[in-house]
């Protein structure tokens, strides 16, 4: 893509240093009217301003800055220079590397959304984190424990399992689901007195009965409001959840909420942008601090991009890196 001589009043050009990928959710994409032959890849990057548009006042040449790219972007993460508007931008605090950033941005600002702007957890709530080794799940735990908050989360494998026991600041307890999904609902009952949590963030629910190798590990959405306390709230990523009417009649009884996370709400509305940038900036703040130590992402190679992608997108893996 060749990028104009002159810049446009507010865009800053950027030179990328690394770039996260993300699976492409193509239906998204159509519902909200972006329809082209070639889908740019690679929206969350980490890179240097190289120049600025005449308007722009955030920033000026050499600062390091760390942002996503737009739906609508034409302009792919991948490019060694891209052109971005200033309010999709925050500054990159030093000590934090690009690759570290690029690689947990995306999921740092998922749980920010989930546990903040929907949940609206408090100190003292109570918090179920499912599938808490997944980088989401993490993110999620991390900021939780830092607000004072009394997580549980479940894990998948053995392995999985010791990392989350041994996490720090400690979970109250990990359930591991990778040998019974049953005995979720007994351990949150038994270790919340009966009253269950304030509130459940899944990554994926399980709508039948039956078990298939891709849902054996989620939870049954009936599970799920079995576990949520009286005014309880539940944060779903599942974009199709369909709930019968006793499931809704229990949420009734228990007078709990439900709330879609969209994980790309921010960049697809600006009439939040003030706040969609503050809370860019906290998360970086907070991954500078050591509040929040996402899982070490190896970088890849530009070169290897292509083929990344592809595992990303089949869902082989669940994201990538590159550095560029």
């Amino acid at each position: 893509m060749v990028l104009p001589d002159v810049l446009g009043c507010h865009l800053v050009r950027v030179q990328v240093k690394a770039c996260g990928l993300s699976p492409l959710d193509l239906k998204l994409l159509n519902d909200v009217g972006i329809q082209r032959d070639l889908i740019p890849v690679g929206r969350e990057v980490s890179g240097v301003v190289l120049q600025v548009g005449a308007k722009v006042s955030f920033f000026q040449p050499q600062d390091e800055v760390v942002g996503i790219l737009p739906l609508d972007s034409p302009c792919s993460g991948l490019c060694e220079l891209i052109d971005i508007d200033e309010h999709y931008l925050v500054q990159k605090p030093e000590k934090l590397s690009p690759v570290c950033v690029a690689g947990a941005l995306r999921d740092g600002l998922s749980a920010y959304t989930a546990l903040h702007t929907h949940a609206r957890m408090a100190a003292g709530h109570t918090l179920l984190v499912l599938d808490g080794g997944s980088s989401f799940g993490l993110m999620c735990i991390q900021l939780a424990c830092y607000h004072g908050v009394k997580v549980f989360t479940t894990s998948h494998t053995a392995e999985e399992h010791t990392f989350l026991e041994q996490l720090r600041p400690s979970v109250a307890k990990v359930i591991p689901v990778y040998n019974d999904q049953s005995e979720l609902l007994s351990v949150v009952m038994e270790e919340t007195g009966g009253l269950g949590v304030d509130i459940v963030i899944d990554s994926g629910v399980r709508l039948q009965e039956k078990e298939s190798d891709e849902t054996k590990l989620l939870p049954h959405k009936h599970d799920i409001i079995s576990v949520l306390g009286v005014g309880g709230h539940w944060v779903t990523s599942h974009t199709e959840l369909q709930l019968d009417p006793p499931d809704c009649r229990l949420l009734h009884l228990k007078s709990a909420s439900l709330t879609f996370l969209n994980h790309e709400v921010w960049t697809a509305s600006s009439a939040q942008q003030g706040r969609y940038l503050h809370i860019l900036k906290d998360i970086v703040e907070k991954m500078s601090t050591g509040v929040l130590r996402p899982q070490p992402e190896e970088a890849v190679p530009l070169y290897e991009a292509t083929v990344t992608m592809e595992t990303v997108q089949r869902h082989q893996k669940k994201k990538a890196v590159v550095q560029l």
